[in-house]
């Protein structure tokens, strides 16, 4: 597997099932799971320090409030870390976003933005990144990117 997809809980599924989506038609192979930083420790630093060992070449990360997860993953490995913030009630994703984004100098993750939008650049960073070391990404990242541009061009010529 190239990627490996997490959350911090099953509710986050139907944001983070973008990711999946998107990595499916890109066909970047990926394992989903769920790992709660705050109520399953141990399994998340032996995910952390395994990770790389499984042949893991990204992880993202999904997970809504504190939001713990992918800066806890980042601190238990040098794979690249992307973390998608989830919306959440009580600030629609904010603490999210900031428990993710604010992490101390060393440990990098990269953030996207809140929610659905977010797991879908997710997806696209994590095929970059295997795309450099699988030309048969590369090639249909470059075609999803073709297909992008055709769809924008497309949809003005409809306003005319």
């Amino acid at each position: 597997m190239q990627v490996a997809v997490v959350m911090g809980s099953k509710s986050d599924w139907p944001i983070m099932q973008e990711t999946s989506a998107l990595l499916d038609q890109l066909g970047v192979t990926y394992t989903v799971q769920v790992i709660s930083a705050h109520r399953m420790p141990r399994e998340l630093q032996q995910f952390g320090e395994t990770a790389k060992d499984e042949h893991y070449q990204v992880v993202i990360a999904g997970a809504g409030g504190a939001a713990h997860l992918p800066g806890m993953i980042a601190a238990n490995t040098t794979l690249p870390v992307i973390g998608v913030p989830i919306q959440t009630k009580a600030l629609n994703g904010l603490d999210s976003l900031l428990s993710i984004v604010q992490m101390p100098a060393g440990v990098p993750v990269a953030t996207v933005a809140i929610g659905n939008a977010g797991a879908k650049n997710a997806a696209i960073l994590a095929t970059e990144i295997v795309a450099l070391r699988d030309s048969k990404v590369s090639q249909r990242l470059a075609e999803y990117r073709s297909a992008q541009t055709k769809e924008a061009i497309a949809s003005n010529a409809t306003l005319e």
